[in-house]
């Protein structure tokens, strides 16, 4: 096989060794850089269509990544749930005397310097928990 003359050197060797090299070996050469040269082609158009969206393309938004989807905002300044001075909204309990049980817990030891507790508080924390019974069909026959 005969090769043109631009194919008698070759860039990346030293002119002496790429004379030594055979025929076939440089053609083989030849065959893997034209190989390279289109997988690079290949990979950079596979790039270019990872970067494109619903923006920069005629594909539908719903087809976008989620990170891509909306920008980030920066965090508030403000912490969660209701802010001080904002009036709370809890249910009002219920009288003692309306309510099914009642479940006295009294601890018998300080939460904060763990002494131990004696007497009652003439003002106890009340909480109340409301459970719906469970529904049970009626089936007539």
């Amino acid at each position: 096989m005969a090769y043109p003359a631009a194919m008698d050197t070759h860039p990346t060797f030293p002119p002496d060794l790429w004379e030594q090299t055979p025929p076939e070996v440089r053609a083989y050469i030849g065959t893997l850089e034209a190989r390279v040269v289109a997988l690079e082609a290949m990979v950079q158009a596979l790039q270019e269509q990872l970067k494109q969206d619903s923006r920069n393309s005629s594909r539908p938004p719903s087809s976008d990544s989620p990170a891509s989807q909306r920008p980030k905002r920066p965090r508030g300044k403000r912490r969660r749930g209701g802010q001080p001075g904002h009036p709370g909204h809890t249910r009002t309990l219920i009288s003692v005397e309306d309510v099914d049980e009642v479940v006295s817990l009294k601890p018998d030891r300080c939460r904060g310097c763990q002494a131990p507790l004696a007497g009652d508080d003439p003002a106890p924390f009340r909480h109340q928990v409301i459970e719906m019974p469970p529904i049970k069909p009626v089936v007539t026959e």
